[in-house]
């Protein structure tokens, strides 16, 4: 079907202005819709070509003026461009309520009254018109994704070419796939347009925001049995004058909103693919040709896509929040606060396009007050990617609490990762941060290097042997020991921050290398950049082309703990090392000014000691760790684990958890590969 050269979407140009007007007002009126009504007397320009060399005048096949039967000025369906009535970026005659304003302004140019169409063609003609019209109004509805850019699309693609006037009604909640709907049905006024003419200079018409609409109620429940619930189970879009129809919109548009005198409507329902969803009413001023009744089966097309495109985007929306709420749930909700390390994190999202993946991070407290920190992002952007990446990182904290060196844990997630299936594939980066020794073992799965912000403001990436990404199979990890001075700062990221459509990979590490040395020179060489700050500052290095992929990010502060805040011994398995241990401690606790701890503690050791000595072959360990708690370790090579029970009034022990839970602040026990670790925490200040 050919259309016009200045066509947009199957639209029609302006009609012509009379031959006494001047050329240019003429070239700068082209394109423009003819889709308000003329006024009088104007006289019919020259016909003017179309792309295939046929006139388009008001007696030519496609002419949009003079036909029998059609409104004054051509407005009828098929006659604008595009169904808008407006150049594209206009705004709207309304904002989702009655006399909301927003639409720009649009001349036109007056068209002749109709001169009628010569033949029995103008029947003819006027279907193509609407078939046009409905086509490019059903490609601008969907253009819509989410549910207010469909219903907008409708109301520009009608408003003002098909009708003076729109109310769009949907269901109040919109039910979603085959979820029951919630009684009782209640529709919501969604968003209501309209435009009138108003006069500019006396000689052209411009297109306006109406402040006031046809007034309607903003709710409206829908009566088993009543007039509405009888049209909107009927489907077809009906007449508003007839007697079921103004029933209906009676009960639709309230009884203190009756539908002015002359207004022509036309009532049709929204039918999703399986239920009802609302109602559109279109509504032409008495100036203007009514409805006639092929324009039903228009409105039964407009309601048909609009209800289709709204029951997809309700569906994508719900999809949309079921995966990312499975991704963020699978996230940590907080992160814990092990002794010597500060932590802080971030994780933003994909595009809209790709909202789901599969980077995630994690800490997570290790015996002896070491902490493991793991970053790893999931290959792809799916549901799927968000639930591998679940199972990984559930595999993560059961090798974590195992104790196993960062290297062997890596070749468990292979492991994993090969039994999920083919393609599983993942990179991770896993380190261990001692603060007593002042150390972090770090190893590497085909993850970016992380980078160490030191004290005085130097950042470098730190040197990790890259390995081969989770999945792969058949490979060896190998972990590397680094310094981790105390005032440094650790970041640990996925490739998101640093990789992007516009920069390699190696190009953003040395940009967040540079960010981070920047950050570091405000603060001062003796203080470390706030933490929470910094993961800001550095998220702001993203610019609007840089958010490809989702993005993971883990800081880590480390305080350590100073060697004069640490007692460290070693007791042979026999029946005096409970008293040797008591003796140890009383004497750490008065060298660190705790002497207020001292019968809490010794009662403490006494029996944690007790009870790894009669288990223990060899040496057990003891250690009292001095920070803002003081905390008590013992270890011993017994992979039992104890579990606190209550001890009858006729057993000789049992009650020694007992005491430890209930004169601790924290307890806990952790199997190590070696045997296991009992430890306990008391506040040192009251």
């Amino acid at each position: 079907m050919t259309e016009h050269p200045t066509s947009h979407e199957g639209r029609q140009p302006l009609a012509a202005r009379s031959q006494e007007r001047a050329r240019p007002r003429q070239e700068a009126a082209a394109g423009l819709p003819s889709d308000v009504p003329a006024q009088p007397g104007g006289p019919a320009a020259p016909a003017a070509p179309d792309a295939s060399g046929q006139p388009t005048g008001p007696d030519s096949p496609g002419g949009t003026g003079g036909r029998p039967g059609t409104p004054a000025g051509a407005n009828h369906p098929g006659s604008a461009a595009g169904g808008t009535g407006r150049p594209a970026g206009s705004g709207s005659g309304g904002s989702g309520h009655p006399g909301a304003p927003g639409a720009v302004a649009v001349a036109v140019s007056p068209q002749p009254p109709g001169g009628g169409a010569r033949g029995g063609d103008g029947s003819a003609r006027r279907e193509g018109d609407r078939l046009r019209f409905v086509g490019a109004a059903t490609r601008r509805i969907a253009r819509g994704i989410d549910l207010d850019e469909i219903v907008l699309g409708l109301c520009r693609a009608t408003v003002p070419t098909f009708s003076d006037e729109i109310l769009v009604y949907l269901r109040d909640p919109l039910p979603v796939g085959d979820e029951r709907p919630v009684a009782p049905f209640v529709l919501r006024l969604r968003r209501t347009d309209r435009l009138r003419l108003s006069d500019l200079e006396g000689e052209e018409l411009v297109l306006v925001p109406d402040p006031d609409p046809t007034p309607a109620a903003e709710l409206c429940e829908v009566r088993n049995g009543g007039a509405l619930a009888e049209v909107l189970r009927g489907v077809r879009p009906v007449f508003g004058d007839s007697a079921a129809a103004k029933a209906a919109l009676a009960e639709l548009l309230g009884p203190e909103h009756p539908l002015p005198g002359g207004l022509r409507a036309v009532l049709a329902p929204l039918r999703g693919r399986r239920r009802v969803i609302g109602a559109a009413v279109f509504l032409r001023r008495p100036e203007r040709a009514g409805f006639e009744p092929n324009d039903l089966l228009v409105a039964a097309q407009l309601a048909t896509h609009t209800a289709l495109g709204i029951d997809k985007a309700v569906l994508y929306g719900r999809e949309a929040y079921i995966a990312d709420e499975l991704q963020r749930t699978m996230l940590p909700d907080s992160l814990p606060q092990p002794t010597g390390v500060k932590l802080a994190s971030r994780y933003l999202p994909a595009a809209e396009t790709a909202r789901v993946g599969g980077d995630w991070y994690d800490a997570i407290p290790l015996p002896g007050s070491r902490v493991a920190l793991v970053v790893g992002d999931v290959m792809g952007h799916s549901m799927t990617s968000a639930a591998i990446m679940g199972q990984l990182r559930t595999t993560a904290q059961t090798l974590a609490g195992l104790d196993l060196p960062p290297q062997e844990v890596l070749h468990h997630l292979d492991e994993q990762a090969q039994r999920l299936g083919e393609n599983r594939m993942a990179t991770c980066m896993y380190a261990v941060y001692d603060p007593v020794s002042h150390r972090i073992t770090v190893a590497n799965a085909g993850h970016p290097p992380p980078i160490l912000l030191h004290l005085g403001g130097r950042a470098e990436v730190l040197r990790v042997p890259p390995g081969a990404p989770i999945g792969v199979g058949g490979v060896d990890f190998e972990a590397v020991e680094l310094d981790a001075p105390a005032g440094a700062t650790l970041l640990l990221y996925t490739d998101g921050l640093v990789e992007s459509r516009l920069r390699d990979v190696w190009t953003g590490i040395e940009q967040l290398r540079e960010r981070l040395a920047a950050t570091a020179q405000l603060t001062g060489p003796d203080h470390s950049p706030p933490l929470e700050a910094l993961c800001d500052d550095v998220l702001d290095m993203l610019g609007p082309g840089d958010r490809d992929d989702d993005i993971a990010l883990l800081a880590a502060r480390f305080d350590g703990i100073a060697p004069s805040d640490v007692a460290y011994w070693f007791l042979e398995p026999e029946d005096a090392a409970p008293g040797r241990a008591r003796r140890l401690a009383r004497r750490a606790l008065a060298r660190w000014d705790l002497e207020e701890l001292t019968d809490s503690v010794e009662l403490l050791i006494s029996e944690v000691v007790t009870n790894a000595v009669r288990y223990a072959e060899r040496p057990v360990t003891l250690r009292l760790l001095r920070t803002d708690v003081l905390r008590c370790e013992v270890g011993d090579d017994s992979p039992q684990l104890p579990r606190q029970r209550r001890a009858r009034d006729t057993d000789e022990g049992g009650r020694g958890l007992f005491l430890v839970n209930r004169l601790a602040r924290r307890w806990g026990a952790t199997r190590l590969s070696g045997g296991k670790v009992v430890w306990f925490e008391l506040a040192t200040r009251t």
